[in-house]
């Protein structure tokens, strides 16, 4: 068995979406040769969340989000870019984390090649295009050595908060509540003016 000392416990991601999207700024995302430092998150909470992907129940492609914690969740936007959300909360509990920006820390010269040139990783599908993620990875265990794996790292020293992006169909509370996370010191944070100081 590989050791985990130096990954996140499922028990740390195994709460309210929103404590462990707090908990998942400032973390790293590692595949081979690529590092990258989590910037901005989005909570998509349980039950009561009219935003989330479970809201209506249990399907073939929101299976990962029920559980257990510490899991991926990736699916497809638009057919097009592959979003990875962290599981969070109790199994049967569909709720998770999406990883909505990033820093690069390693791993450059990949990121250019599959990002067109670009080290921008302010946006979710960035970010999936930077690690070359697909739905495939959904029920990946981020916590074991090897695959795709996330780490901790150190918490940003400022979070900003505000409301999520796109999810219109949401209720008009869920739509204002701020769920969206931020580390303040980051460049890799999209639509930044919206966002506040946490208290």
């Amino acid at each position: 068995m590989p050791r985990r000392l130096d990954r996140l416990r499922p028990e740390d991601l195994a709460v309210d979406a929103l404590i462990a999207a707090r908990r998942l700024l400032g973390c790293l995302l590692v595949r081979d040769d690529v590092v990258l430092r989590i910037t901005e998150v989005e909570a998509y909470r349980w039950p009561d969340d009219t935003a989330n992907h479970c809201r209506m129940g249990r399907t073939p492609r929101n299976e990962p989000m029920w559980g257990p914690a510490g899991r991926a969740y990736v699916y497809r936007c638009y057919g097009i870019h592959a979003m990875l959300n962290v599981v969070t909360g109790g199994v049967g509990e569909g709720a998770a984390v999406l990883i909505r920006g990033a820093d690069v820390l390693a791993g450059e010269d990949i990121v250019l090649a599959r990002r067109g040139g670009k080290l921008d990783l302010a946006g979710p599908g960035k970010v999936g295009a930077a690690l070359d993620l697909h739905p495939a990875w959904s029920h990946h265990d981020l916590g074991e050595a090897g695959g795709l794996e996330l780490r901790p790292g150190p918490a940003p020293a400022r979070v900003l908060a505000g409301p999520r992006v796109g999810i219109d169909y949401a209720s008009p509370d869920d739509r204002a509540a701020p769920w969206r996370l931020a580390c303040a010191d980051s460049r890799q944070v999209s639509q930044r003016r919206a966002l506040r100081d946490v208290d």
